[in-house]
């Protein structure tokens, strides 16, 4: 087992899926908006910028692959942070919608979420008298009769066309504890080769609660499965959790993960007016604890990524 804290990688995932414009005038939803969000929370310490596409229009998400050019080849060039491109998308796409980017793109890292599962923010919707766009209130309640779909030929399908054939990693996204089960069933295949990014996610409805216990119970698992050293340990809180549930992370060894995609508030009643606020809060958080900020090279080292000279945008 590790004696020596390494250096903490934080990643910050921008706008994500679930979260719509009305729930905050911050959230980014053009290609302008994405990229500005971006690149100042790589500037503020980011290492992994995760990211999703948005339609201009009205902020819907989308797979759409003009989309996402219209933004990441500007982050590219702005910042060397590692790009991670989704391949969950949202409950709507198919599976063909969610890889049509990211294998045009062939990225460092993408997302892959470890099972099919219910994902749902519906209650949210209560609380929402008046909405931006006609598509929002139907799309949050709608959550609560549909199901994320990776089975286990999916997840197969991805890490075949994806990691063999493109030289993509990826974070590992763990919403409960049979995720890492399906995981190590991968790798016991020899699908999945290490150093493994586990980003273990606490609080959504229909995945593991946000308990502290649970993110203690999460590390020790992962270590039984797989070795203190043979993966590399993240958390994400979402929502008010975030804070909390991240620095309990870092402070078991792990790696953070903040951004309007898992929370859009900085601290109770008070939005983030961007991502960046979040990356330095929770910079100066770990600082404050006496941990170190990885770089974007120091990631690709300590996850073993391609190099950002070998992605296709």
């Amino acid at each position: 087992m590790k004696t020596r804290q390494d250096k903490v990688i934080i990643s910050c995932a921008v706008t994500g899926s679930v979260h719509t414009p009305t729930m905050s005038p911050h959230l980014p939803l053009t290609p302008d908006q994405i990229a500005a969000q971006a690149i100042e929370a790589a500037e503020a310490g980011a290492a992994i910028l995760h990211l999703h596409a948005r339609d201009p229009r009205d902020g819907r998400p989308t797979s759409d692959p003009a989309v996402f050019d219209a933004f990441v080849p500007r982050i590219r060039d702005a910042t060397d942070a590692v790009i991670n491109i989704t391949t969950g998308g949202s409950t709507r796409m198919t599976l063909e919608e969610r890889l049509a980017y990211p294998l045009r793109a062939k990225p460092e890292m993408c997302s892959l979420n470890m099972g099919s599962m219910n994902f749902s923010i519906h209650p949210a919707a209560r609380r929402i008298a008046a909405w931006r766009h006609d598509w929002e209130k139907p799309y949050i309640e709608g959550m609560e009769d549909l199901i994320f779909r990776n089975t286990f030929r999916d997840i197969r399908h991805i890490l075949k066309v994806l990691g063999d054939d493109c030289g993509t990693r990826f974070e590992f996204e763990c919403y409960d504890m049979g995720h890492l089960y399906n995981l190590a069933h991968f790798v016991d295949e020899g699908l999945v080769r290490g150093p493994l990014f586990i980003q273990a996610i606490f609080g959504i409805l229909g995945g593991l609660g946000p308990d502290p216990e649970n993110v203690a119970t999460m590390r020790t698992t992962a270590d039984r499965l797989f070795g203190r050293d043979g993966y590399r340990f993240s958390v994400l809180g979402a929502g008010r959790h975030q804070m909390p549930l991240v620095t309990m992370g870092a402070i078991l060894g792990g790696n953070v993960r903040v951004g309007l995609e898992d929370s859009l508030y900085l601290s109770k009643g008070q939005l983030a007016t961007s991502c960046a606020e979040q990356v330095l809060k929770i910079r100066g958080i770990l600082e404050a604890l006496s941990l170190e900020i990885a770089s974007p090279d120091e990631a690709r080292a300590m996850l073993g990524l391609k190099g950002s000279h070998a992605v296709a945008f």
